[in-house]
């Protein structure tokens, strides 16, 4: 799951991934990020992500309070969470939430980001 406000941001991440071959649910703010989970509100049935791609700073509901919310869910504690930062955004409010894998500073290189996807989801 890719959740980034930024519309460009997802619209390449997204398309990028795909043509690797994995399957790319998108959200652009952290509140349809939960829906789409089954966090808020709750649905069992809704799959949990194998890995979750995750921006900081959005509207509504931000990477801070998703992925706390990840933590606290049985369902998602486990699921790996890549932070995507703009540089200099303080990456240590995500050390109390020990499901976030690796940090990864925007703007990224598109080759870095493939590398720690094909590396967490070898892990899990």
């Amino acid at each position: 799951m890719l959740v980034d406000d930024e519309r460009d941001v997802v619209a390449l991440v997204q398309f990028m991934l795909e043509r690797d071959g994995h399957t790319v649910i998108a959200a652009h703010d952290g509140g349809e990020a939960l829906a789409k989970i089954g966090i808020e509100p709750r649905d069992e049935t809704a799959l949990a992500p194998d890995l979750l791609l995750l921006d900081v700073m959005m509207p509504l509901v931000d990477g801070y309070e998703v992925c706390s919310r990840l933590y606290e869910d049985p369902r998602t504690r486990a699921v790996p969470v890549i932070v995507l930062t703009a540089r200099g955004a303080s990456k240590e409010l995500f050390h109390a939430t020990p499901n976030v894998a690796a940090h990864l500073d925007k703007p990224f290189d598109p080759k870095d980001l493939r590398e720690l996807i094909k590396e967490m989801l070898g892990r899990h």
